[in-house]
């Protein structure tokens, strides 16, 4: 290429897609949408964190089952949450934290949803 003047206008070929990719986590969706002139008007992501999410509030209530009595709270209920967490999303926990070095609050709250109890790590 020996000219100056190489700049060409592109024009979409389509105006929308959709598609996906794996990861350690999970799927992540995407969908794009954009106008005549290529830019962005809608774009619509289903990532992994979102679709584990029940997954993963269900274990934590599986675990508060057995460890949260009242205010009592059996020792290693912090590691076990952190455990539940990590088997639905590998990278939300372990990105930037040790195993057992997870920050987590858990807040023991009463029938009237007054917080009787804090335990913390982190």
């Amino acid at each position: 290429m020996t000219d100056d003047d190489i700049q060409t206008i592109g024009r979409p070929n389509f105006y929308e897609g959709v598609g996906s990719s794996e990861a350690p986590r999970g799927t992540l969706f995407h969908h794009y949408v954009v106008d005549e002139s290529g830019r962005l008007t809608k774009v619509n992501l289903l990532i992994a964190t979102g679709q584990n999410n029940p997954a993963m509030n269900r274990s934590v209530f599986e675990v508060a089952k057995q460890y949260v009595h009242g205010r009592d709270v059996k020792e290693g209920a912090l590691n076990r949450v952190e455990a539940a967490i990590r088997c639905y999303d590998p990278c939300l926990s372990c990105s930037t934290h040790a195993v057992g070095q997870m920050p987590l609050v858990i807040e023991i709250k009463d029938h009237c949803g007054d917080t009787i109890n804090v335990i913390k790590r982190g």
